[in-house]
């Protein structure tokens, strides 16, 4: 595809997960199809007339394995977040439908114990986890990605701070 196609696709709807502990660190975890370091948080596509509120849940529960009874929602991002993938993956992911993503993301507590977290779900999307300093997330998140974590930080740490 060219640079000329790929900025005419459209983003493709989905929701974005930071799930803070009670120390304040951060849930990530290291995607399954990445050959080398791809650490990210959960996220995943908004079926079509889901609230995204739903559809953050119901992520969660997928890639995690944790069920909202685990969880608090405490806050949401003001505005839709785009991200833009690097060329070489427009064609391979999503049938080439998509330039990238516009994510709504969502600040969520964990109030369960460590031992809750199953990653090994039906359609596995990460190999290991582990919980990271807010401060240090950037450094281990796909490059491309990069700029939209930093807006979700900088909305959600005023949040974090005040509840931890």
């Amino acid at each position: 595809m060219t640079p000329e196609q790929i900025e005419k696709l459209p983003y493709r709807p989905c929701v974005g997960l930071m799930v803070v502990n009670r120390d304040g660190k951060v849930f990530a975890a290291q995607r399954i199809d990445s050959p080398g370091p791809a650490w990210q948080m959960p996220q995943g596509g908004i079926d079509k007339g889901e609230d995204p509120r739903d559809a953050a849940l119901r992520e969660l529960e997928e890639e995690t394995g944790l069920t909202s009874e685990k969880v608090s929602v405490l806050a949401e991002t003001v505005d839709w977040m785009p991200y833009d993938l690097p060329h070489e993956l427009v064609p391979k992911l999503w049938k080439g439908k998509f330039r990238g993503q516009m994510q709504k993301y969502f600040l969520l507590r964990f109030n369960g114990d460590d031992s809750d977290i199953n990653i090994e779900t039906e359609e596995p999307e990460f190999s290991t986890w582990q919980w990271m300093e807010l401060d240090t997330l950037l450094d281990n998140i796909v490059p491309f990605k990069r700029d939209t974590y930093a807006q979700v930080i900088d909305e959600f740490r005023p949040v974090i701070l005040a509840d931890c």
